[in-house]
């Protein structure tokens, strides 16, 4: 008896969910009902009685219609696949690499800002093993051209390379839309039409390069790859790199709002592969859902890329970040929360909503916070930060679980700006947790400012664990240090 009231709950839960089909069957019973007893054999004889010509425009009416259906209906989106760009061990710079080299360059930085930052990195939820291109090991680091290119050929055919060693069935030539997203560097030519020259895609590609939008363009892509293959001829393959480059935006100023990047950022990237067919699927494509706050000053100018007062550029980071990646999501999930929600989430936050006006100057009603985990088994956040993360579990009441994948990998690779989602959904997979018909939210904020959810369903999990996790999965989850967050 004691587990009755959770049985009722379930019961409930299944009957407001499904109200619209319990609705109708108990239409359709009632009808059927009254009409009993009803003959087949009526039914044949009058059907019978028809002129054939009747018959024959029926069908092609009903025919016709159907087509008409189809070609209205917006087609799925599916990830066909993914891949990320591997580090090797060379890479690596730890704590007391970044010391080091501070205290090399004293004509760079001064002891104050090397303290600042040494403080930061032991409280960023960054590790050990995290990497940054070739250019940040020179002292001082090279900020060339040259070393930019190096850096964004080296990580971007990587990741391409890992995602079409996966798919041995399509080829470079099979893609017909490549989009690539990097947010401050943007050379001539463009990276799209690098990759285009390197894999030597066909020559009617369509190609778009999208810059300026920050960590939170990967998703961005995405939105532009669904609204393309919604619309596209069957079979349709568009192929999708998001990265950052960081060789020439390593700040040598002191001012510690732009330092932050600094200690923050490292190299990365990921490819994908969507489609508008089924075949070789591995998610599809549920939701999108952006939103943009740049209309308010502070959003704007929460990540702003400028000149200090020495004349050296950088971005400067808003010490009020979280707080505007906070109130980014919330307007995002007034967006995104019906799309997704279960219909029991729903009727109780309009309660409460309903609650609050009604007892409005007599009492506080505190509004209630719908639980997504309800609408998804895994909830990928943009690495961003330790204090993103905080701020995302906290507003959403989500456990160290449900964030484990986006500590994990802040801990293990660092922000990797817009390939952060990939990794973190890599993780997932490669600890086994993903599950045919598992429910994935990405969450990515980027500059502007604006926030991006995009939800998954997993068609097909990865039948291994060979990724970017590969040699070190085994380690994680980790523990991380506790942080005095009064300091």
């Amino acid at each position: 008896m004691g587990s009755s009231p959770h049985v009722i709950m379930m019961v409930s839960r299944l009957v407001v969910d499904n109200f619209l089909g319990v609705f109708a069957v108990a239409v359709a019973a009632a009808v059927v009902g009254k009409a009993w007893p009803v003959r087949l054999e009526e039914i044949l004889e009058q059907m019978l009685a028809l002129p054939r010509v009747y018959v024959f425009m029926a069908v092609i009416l009903a025919a016709a219609l159907e087509k008409m259906r189809r070609m209205r209906r917006l087609r799925d989106v599916y990830l066909v696949e993914y891949g990320c760009f591997r580090p090797k061990p060379c890479y690596r710079t730890p704590f007391a690499t970044c010391l080091e080299h501070a205290h090399l360059m004293p004509y760079l930085v001064d002891e104050e800002s090397v303290a600042f930052a040494m403080r930061l990195l032991e409280r960023s939820g960054l590790g050990e093993e995290t990497c940054v291109p070739d250019a940040y090991h020179y002292m001082p680091p090279d900020r060339s051209l040259k070393a930019s290119r190096d850096e964004a050929e080296l990580v971007i055919f990587a990741a391409v390379d890992d995602v079409f060693a996966k798919t041995a069935a399509i080829k470079p030539a099979d893609i017909d839309v490549l989009i690539v997203n990097c947010s401050i560097f943007t050379p001539v030519p463009v990276f799209a039409d690098m990759v285009v020259n390197k894999y030597k895609l066909r020559s009617d590609v369509k190609i778009m390069n999208l810059s300026g939008m920050g960590c939170s363009a990967g998703l961005v892509s995405v939105g532009l790859a669904r609204k393309i293959l919604q619309v596209a001829p069957a079979g349709t393959r568009v192929l999708i790199v998001s990265t950052e480059i960081l060789s020439s935006q390593y700040y040598v100023g002191t001012e510690r709002a732009m330092l932050l990047p600094n200690c923050l950022f490292r190299m990365g990237a990921a490819a994908m592969i969507l489609s508008n067919s089924p075949s070789e699927a591995r998610f599809r494509l549920r939701r999108v859902v952006r939103t943009v706050t740049a209309a308010r000053d502070a959003d704007y100018r929460c990540v702003f890329q400028e000149e200090d007062d020495k004349g050296n550029t950088g971005i400067r980071l808003s010490k009020d970040l979280a707080t505007t990646a906070g109130y980014a999501l919330k307007n995002n999930i007034a967006a995104f929360g019906p799309l997704v929600l279960p219909a029991t989430e729903q009727l109780l936050v309009a309660l409460s909503l309903l609650k609050r006006r009604l007892l409005r100057g007599r009492a506080k009603v505190r509004l209630y916070r719908p639980d997504f985990r309800t609408a998804f088994e895994h909830i990928c956040i943009h690495a961003g930060g330790r204090g993103v993360i905080d701020e995302v579990q906290d507003g959403l009441g989500l456990s160290d679980d449900d964030v484990e994948a986006s500590r994990m990998t802040l801990h293990r690779f660092g922000n990797t700006s817009s390939s952060s989602v990939l990794y973190e959904l890599a993780y997932l997979e490669a600890k086994g947790r993903m599950k045919k018909d598992d429910r994935v939210w990405m969450i990515s904020f980027g500059a502007g400012f604006d926030c991006n959810s995009v939800s998954w369903e997993c068609v097909k999990p990865a039948g291994d664990a060979d990724g970017p996790w590969a040699e070190c999965v085994a380690r994680y989850p980790v523990q991380l240090p506790e942080i005095d967050k009064d300091m």
